[in-house]
């Protein structure tokens, strides 16, 4: 863990796992190519989906991205915070937000850096890629070790309910799916699918935020994510990349506040050296870089709860608060 926590607040807003999932096609059970950094098997592939949920619209999701490296081993530090929540909750559900094992996301990263602090979470895992997973070819390393819990191979976006919510999983690598607009493959796929569960309570997770005050900023490249997403009047999307923890009030895709908004939440803090903000983006409510920490949600048929909990078995949340769902 890094020392020191840098924090910034302007007016803070208000105070299970998956089940089957749905994807764009339905793919033949993966296979386990090499990466193209090494040729060793996957030390403990994903073999299958997260656990069934218990029959109830109340559902936790624990979230982090920006995870593993050999170089530094942060990791362990989240693993030990989403091991003592998961106690608490054996049924949440964890989104991992990409970057999992750096710096290249090959099979040896999968093995020798991810796996053996964050291994033990697989069955309840529903990852999405980052930049680096694509450091090896196809993020082949990648889909081989989450296998099916990743989505199709060479798309990884999918969806799935939890709760009384709908959860989409999209691939913010825009070049490597053929783009993000909402004229995209992906782009069609999450207008489609968005369009089932119109009445449904909605949560979002990609990659590179669209919004940020980190070192890498917003990335206006998902932009059209965004705008499906707020034209279906989805509730809350969840980020990493930037290695840093920030919550905005709801905007909308031009980033002015607005009540019928999406807020954003990115959480860059799973083990990899944090880095100061660069500044601060309009709507930023609160801002924390320097100490590991795993983003717990409570996921309700009328909204949700946030707590960001940090280290310590009996330290107070980073960050707290509460949301209403826009369809309740």
């Amino acid at each position: 863990m890094l020392a020191g926590v840098l924090m910034a607040t302007v007016g803070c807003g208000p105070g299970g796992a998956a089940a089957t999932p749905t994807i764009p096609t339905s793919p033949a059970a993966p296979t386990a190519p090499a990466s193209s950094a090494s040729s060793a098997a996957p030390a403990s592939p994903a073999t299958r989906a997260p656990a069934a949920a218990a029959a109830s619209t109340t559902a936790t999701v624990l979230a982090v991205g920006d995870i593993a490296d050999c170089g530094s081993r942060g990791d362990d530090e989240s693993a030990a915070i989403t091991a003592r929540l998961l106690k608490a909750a054996p049924r949440a559900t964890i989104l991992t937000l990409g970057d999992h094992a750096y710096p290249d996301g090959s099979t040896r990263a999968f093995r020798d850096c991810y796996q053996p602090s964050w291994g033990k979470f697989t069955p309840h895992v529903r990852p999405v890629p980052g930049n680096h997973d694509y450091g090896t070819r196809n993020a082949a390393g990648y889909f081989a070790y989450f296998g099916k819990a990743a989505g199709p191979r060479g798309k990884g976006y999918y969806s799935f309910n939890l709760g009384a919510w709908h959860v989409v999983a999209l691939n913010s690598n825009c070049d490597e799916v053929g783009g993000c607009g909402p004229s995209s493959p992906q782009g069609r796929w999450l207008r489609a699918d968005l369009a089932i569960h119109r009445s449904t309570c909605t949560l979002a997770y990609w990659h590179h935020p669209r919004f940020s005050s980190g070192e890498h900023g917003s990335d206006r490249d998902v932009s059209g994510f965004w705008s499906v997403l707020q034209a279906a009047r989805a509730d809350v999307v969840l980020g990493g990349h930037d290695h840093d923890y920030e919550r905005f009030a709801p905007q909308g895709a031009d980033g002015r506040a607005a009540a019928t908004g999406i807020r954003e939440f990115v959480v860059g803090t799973g083990g990899a050296d944090q880095r100061d903000f660069a500044g601060r983006e309009h709507n930023s409510q609160r801002r924390i870089t320097g100490t590991d920490a795993v983003l717990q949600l409570r996921l309700t048929r009328a909204g949700y709860r946030w707590s960001l909990v940090g280290p310590g078995a009996t330290s107070r949340p980073l960050d707290s608060g509460s949301g209403t769902c826009s369809k309740r």
